[in-house]
């Protein structure tokens, strides 16, 4: 395989990222962080930390001023990733930040420290140039994304001090779409009551798992819209866990449920909320227990979709066009950091990168060979944006 210096040494910086681990919630992120900041800092690029409210860095943000008015546009990457799993299942070490065939081995390979080196070599190169361009760009280096908490990108947006951007591309991988829109989120932990007793009693006693059962099946029956509008995905409502008791011979008095309801622009966060709060009273209604079930609203998202003639969609699909692919426009059913920056006001796409393997799973990688045409699209898309 034949590529350009630049091109290896986006490899190059990919495989040290992958060789120091930055597991979420299990490794210390310093040491990716140190590595990222040493490359951007050698080379001239203004880089500094951004942290959450207990001052625990989050996320590296690099801003390019351009020598012209203009919006601000920001590319986005993880550098934190999933867990290993069973490390006994990989045929490679989880950390081998290597390649092998063509392709780049390790967590961290596709999701995503690969788009993380290219972003930070687009920034050298858009720095070269400043003078000529207009607004600015800005490259997000979340450490905080696979915790869930997304202090990255909640720490770029609520920073007074940064360019707030026009439009973002997140750097997922995969080749073949461009996510320019997803289901948003409303999400509730419900405190389910009961009346707390010994199993073997004669006394009767409704416990609250039994209640917390009735009330699942209320949810799972809760009637949903379809598919509306121009919005291609319906909403759709998950239980995803139910908590309680504590051995075989006590009755529990509460148990807790977990509700992910994904929203649409016709179904959204006060209709989701509307329809579990009816199955509640209804619940209440049915099998009364000791006390009012209680709704805890813990997350709520909004929907988002971009036309594709809406920036920077536009300009990540016309970049790819012009690099004669055909890529899709897809509206994605999981949401992701594009729904925190719709509930800013900051459209977004995600996705668009190299194919890969292992996602998540055992044996991560990313094939290489597409590495030039995704490089030259987003470098195609960043220099239109900022209107070279």
């Amino acid at each position: 395989m034949t590529w350009n210096p630049d091109l290896a040494s986006v490899v190059e910086l990919a495989g040290e990222l992958i060789r120091r681990p930055s597991r979420a919630g299990v490794d210390d992120h310093e040491p990716v962080l140190a590595a990222l900041e040493h490359w951007l800092t050698s080379r001239g690029l203004p880089c500094r930390r951004l942290r959450d409210d207990t001052g625990r860095p989050v996320a590296l943000l690099v801003e390019i001023r351009g020598g012209r008015p203009g919006p601000w546009w920001a590319l986005d990457a993880c550098v934190d990733t999933a867990p290993y799993g069973d490390e006994t299942a990989w045929s490679f070490p989880p950390d081998a930040g290597d390649v092998v065939d063509g392709r780049l081995r390790g967590r961290g390979a596709a999701d995503s420290k690969l788009a993380a080196s290219l972003f930070c070599h687009l920034a050298a190169e858009v720095h070269d140039r400043a003078g000529d361009l207009r607004g600015g760009l800005a490259v997000l280096l979340d450490a905080d994304e696979h915790t869930g908490g997304f202090g990255g990108a909640r720490a770029y947006v609520a920073d007074p001090d940064a360019a707030r951007p026009a439009g973002v591309m997140i750097g997922y991988p995969g080749l073949d779409e461009v996510v320019v829109g997803g289901r948003g989120l409303w999400r509730a932990r419900i405190a389910v009551h009961g009346t707390s007793g010994h199993s073997g009693s004669r006394r009767a006693a409704v416990g609250a798992v039994s209640r917390a059962a009735r009330l699942i099946r209320l949810l799972d029956d809760a009637p949903l819209p379809g598919v509306s509008g121009d919005f291609p995905l319906p909403p759709k409502l998950t239980v995803t866990y139910c908590h309680g008791g504590e051995g075989f011979s006590v009755v529990p008095d509460l148990c807790e449920v977990g509700v992910d309801l994904r929203t649409t622009p016709d179904f959204g966060a006060g209709a989701a909320e509307n329809l579990v709060r009816a199955a509640v009273t209804e619940l209440d209604a049915l099998l009364p227990g000791p006390g009012a079930t209680d709704v805890d609203v813990v997350a709520v998202w909004p929907p988002y979709r971009l036309t594709e003639d809406q920036q920077p969609a536009a300009g990540l699909l016309g970049a790819a066009a012009g690099e004669g692919l055909r890529v899709r426009a897809k509206t994605a059913g999981p949401s992701n950091i594009g729904n925190l920056l719709a509930a800013e006001g900051i459209p977004a796409t995600a996705g668009f990168g190299l194919r890969y393997e292992g996602l998540h799973g055992v044996d991560e990688c990313v094939d290489l060979a597409d590495l030039p045409v995704v490089h030259a699209v987003y470098r195609r898309a960043v220099l239109g944006l900022l209107r070279v």
